[in-house]
């Protein structure tokens, strides 16, 4: 027989109690409402049932977290039960409850999936209690690694519908391409975005993105794979599908990778190497804060440093770089952080950019040249385009990017710091 007092019972509650339903079977009238009494006593939820066929009717009828179950029952066993829940319930744990000297059922009641077993009688009700509370909490671990698994797989699933994309030919190639990427020109908050690739072949190494990532915070980035053409474009397709799943995991509360740029260098380091394609990238990451008017950002070897431009006109480079992802397992990278005027401009550039430079004006320092773009007069993707002349060029060097991002509407002088 079960005491029904409180003693050696655990101050701390399990956290799932309050959220859990649990079924009671038995057919000893007295072991079973003294379980269910402690039980409800302990803050769980409990339904009760006096033999097999009951307990099955039962979980017909209601959506229960855990079952408790006698083994020798006369209508119906509990090894019958755990034959029933195993095959219609798999995902539901069962405790078997046997008496002294019924090892052989206690092992085939384990065979066929029980999660513990307890043995009467039980004198120790805390035993009773951790028990339940450990399968409980493993259950909820199984389903949050059976629901992490499904996102893993619908974002291969995604990433290797990319893929046979981009290997059907170079035009669905590029086309796809095309519409990974972000819309021309976009405003989140305060902020505005505006960007142009020009691949030098039809598909391009260079990529970019920007995106939301909470009320107030939104990120983005510029990325330049080694090389040019079909594998280079392979691995932007792959770096999209890399981002999103930290954009996922903090949507979801498990990391902060998303919002922490060195920490979102680090795992694409990890998984670009991991992918054993032979290519490497640089990216320059950043994330704006627009309540506090922060900026947060790594940049893991992207060249040339991003141009930041202040409310009075002034530009600088933001020159801190690290190691380029893909190449060194032991890389670190490290995020800094700066305060950003209300009107303020930042444009990032590809490489391509200053071979531009190099072969039209000859400049041993095309960065000089790029620095005096940004900061004289007004400054877009078409004024960019313009002084760099682009479509006057039979052919690129290499793939040029311009990614420009703004907040504020007036700058300097009382004209707009980047407009179309």
């Amino acid at each position: 027989m079960l005491p029904q007092n409180r003693k050696g019972v655990s101050s701390c509650m399990p956290s799932v109690q309050s959220h859990s339903k649990i079924l009671v079977i038995d057919d000893d009238a007295l072991v079973r409402e003294s379980l269910c009494a402690y039980l409800e006593d302990s803050g769980y939820e409990v339904i009760a049932a006096d033999g097999g066929a009951a307990g099955l009717d039962r979980l017909a009828n209601d959506k229960v977290d855990i079952v408790l179950c006698d083994l020798r029952m006369p209508d119906m066993n509990g090894l019958d039960v755990l034959r029933t829940t195993s095959s219609q319930y798999p995902d539901l744990p069962v405790i078997v409850i046997s008496g002294a000297g019924m090892v052989q059922d206690v092992v085939a009641a384990l065979r066929l999936g029980a999660v513990d077993y307890l043995v009467k009688p039980i004198t120790d009700l805390t035993i009773l209690e951790h028990a339940v509370e450990t399968a409980l909490k493993q259950k909820n671990l199984e389903f949050e690694n059976k629901k992490y698994r499904e996102e893993l797989e619908a974002a291969n699933q995604e990433l290797a519908h990319n893929l046979k994309l981009l290997e059907a030919d170079q035009k669905a190639g590029r086309q796809a391409q095309l519409q990974l990427l972000p819309e021309p020109k976009a405003k989140i908050g305060p902020i505005h975005f505006e960007h142009a690739i020009f691949p030098s072949l039809y598909l391009s190494g260079d990529f970019l993105d920007y995106f939301e990532i909470d009320e107030g915070i939104v990120g983005f980035y510029m990325a330049d794979v080694s090389g040019h053409g079909s594998a280079s474009a392979f691995v932007t397709m792959m770096l999209k599908s890399l981002v999103n799943q930290p954009l996922r995991d903090f949507r979801n509360r498990r990391n902060n990778i998303a919002i922490s740029p060195d920490q979102m260098c680090a795992y694409l380091n990890e998984e670009i190497l991991a992918s054993n394609l032979g290519k490497y990238l640089t990216i320059f990451y950043g994330v704006i804060d627009y309540r506090r008017m922060t900026l947060k950002f790594c940049n893991a070897g992207h060249y040339p440093p991003p141009l930041l431009r202040n409310g009075y006109g002034e530009c600088e480079s933001l020159v801190k770089r690290g190691f380029p992802i893909g190449l060194f397992p032991w890389a670190t990278y490290e995020s800094a952080q700066i305060e950003l005027d209300k009107q303020f401009s930042l444009g990032i550039f590809s490489d391509g950019v200053l071979e531009i430079l190099s072969a039209r004006e000859g400049e041993a320092a095309p960065e000089n040249r790029l620095k005096d773009i940004c900061t004289t007069g007004q400054i877009s993707v078409r004024s960019v385009v313009s002084k760099l002349g682009i479509e006057e060029l039979e052919a690129l060097p290499d793939d040029v990017s311009i990614f420009l991002i703004w907040g504020g509407e007036k700058h300097g002088d009382g004209e707009a710091a980047i407009r179309d």
